[in-house]
């Protein structure tokens, strides 16, 4: 019982450097004096596209030809999120 715990003891202090390593990537913005993670920043630019989108899409009727709603929207949510992040921060 003791071997067992020494070395899940041994593996959680070895994989440790690697989660403090990973916590620092993320990077920062600066909006008006308060610091946001980026994906946050990210995340609220794709939900707007996709608003700007579905607009479009029903203006031009084209809507009624799209599959599910429930999940045509919250997958271009999630692509348009992606793509911006890759735009903006390449990483």
């Amino acid at each position: 019982m003791a071997r067992a715990r020494s070395r899940w003891r041994g593996s959680l202090s070895s994989l440790a450097p690697l989660v403090l390593l990973a916590a620092g990537c993320e990077p920062i913005v600066d909006i008006e004096g308060s610091f946001f993670p980026a994906w946050m920043l990210c995340i609220a630019v794709g939900i707007v596209l996709t608003i700007v989108v579905r607009r479009l899409l029903a203006a031009l009727g084209l809507e009624p030809y799209l599959g599910p709603l429930a999940l045509v929207y919250p997958s271009l949510a999630l692509l348009l999120t992606l793509v911006v992040w890759l735009t903006l921060f390449k990483t």
